[in-house]
């Protein structure tokens, strides 16, 4: 074989074959698979998700919570990280919001990140307030909230994400008055409403559900097209005389940077597909209320598109002026 053909071999095993060494060599070292929140619903599904990665692919998943400014610290983290697919971000539908929400953000929710997967989606919100309220219905909320002395707040994880923007969209829809009030993290905002500090909260169904059945709380609508299996006497906001509040309770979903070469990304949507199709996994996840997908990077990437503009449109109709 002469030198040219030779030559020629060695670049072809060089473009073709490099790719497929990066996928078979990955992971190197533990991955850090960054939560741009504290505890709550990304937290709890990093955890139960990371664990069966790491048993998986014989390298430990280290879940590091970087929570603040509704996700947008942790996210530019893994934004700015090197792209060899050892640094990954677990996010909640605040990436999609973000945004609308903020006219300057340090990254770009497109183009500095690879989707990967759509680990968990949510059917629907609750609409939980402190059992001290005098309000049983929705329209009794609505009711409250439109004295002139009222001085309902409702609490979300941060500036921007779902929850503050389905208590935003409610209080233009009813023409009430709330003040929205951020913490860091689903966690602190129920605790904060358990403790009085708030009134009123759209919660994920694991977070709210265990102080409803305890009566702490209590549920007076829910944000699905059709009422939840959990709580089947909770009507939906049209059925309680609120319509357009047909939202679904977002999604939590596994990115890396931009630039990671595409085997590595797909050796990892692949393992991340195993951890979700294991039943101990799927049973945990569904425990507490976040019923795994799994979809392909591709179907990740055009579902991230769409909820980019729906968000937009929501902010818009909820009259929240970004920042």
């Amino acid at each position: 074989m002469n030198r040219h053909w030779k030559g020629l071999f060695a670049v072809t095993a060089l473009i073709f074959g490099a790719p497929s060494s990066h996928a078979q060599s990955y992971p190197q070292r533990p991955v850090r698979l960054v939560v741009p929140f504290g505890a709550g619903g990304p937290d709890a599904i990093a955890r139960i998700v990371g664990q069966q990665l790491s048993t998986q692919m014989g390298q430990n998943v280290v879940v590091d919570n970087r929570p603040g400014a509704n996700g947008i610290v942790g996210t530019d983290t893994v934004a700015k990280a090197t792209p060899d697919g050892h640094t990954l971000l677990l996010v909640s539908a605040s990436i999609a919001v973000n945004p609308s929400i903020y006219r300057k953000l340090p990254y770009d929710a497109v183009a500095d990140f690879t989707p990967i997967t759509n680990v968990c989606a949510l059917d629907a919100f609750i609409l939980a307030v402190h059992a001290a309220v005098p309000a049983k219905t929705v329209q009794e909320l609505v009711a409250l909230g439109r004295r002139p002395e009222s001085k309902l707040a409702y609490g979300s994880p941060g500036i921007g994400n779902t929850i503050h923007l389905a208590g935003a969209l409610f209080a233009a829809r009813a023409k009430t008055t709330m003040v929205h009030v951020p913490y860091k993290g689903g966690g602190p905002a129920v605790a904060a409403l358990l403790g009085g500090e708030i009134q009123a909260m759209f919660a994920n169904t694991n977070l709210a559900l265990p102080h409803i059945k305890s009566g702490r709380l209590r549920a007076l609508g829910v944000t699905g097209k059709s009422r939840i299996a959990v709580l089947p006497d909770t009507p939906t906001f049209t059925e309680a005389g609120v319509p357009g509040m047909e939202i679904d309770a977002g999604w939590f979903g596994l990115f890396a940077p931009a630039q990671v070469p595409a085997a590595v990304i797909n050796k990892i949507y692949e393992e991340t597909r195993v951890a979700l199709a294991n039943t101990q996994v799927r049973d945990k996840l569904r425990e507490q209320g976040f019923p795994p997908v799994g979809n392909t990077p591709a179907q990740f990437k055009a579902y991230l598109a769409s909820e980019i503009k729906a968000y937009a449109e929501m902010t818009r109709v909820a009259g929240i002026t970004p920042e």
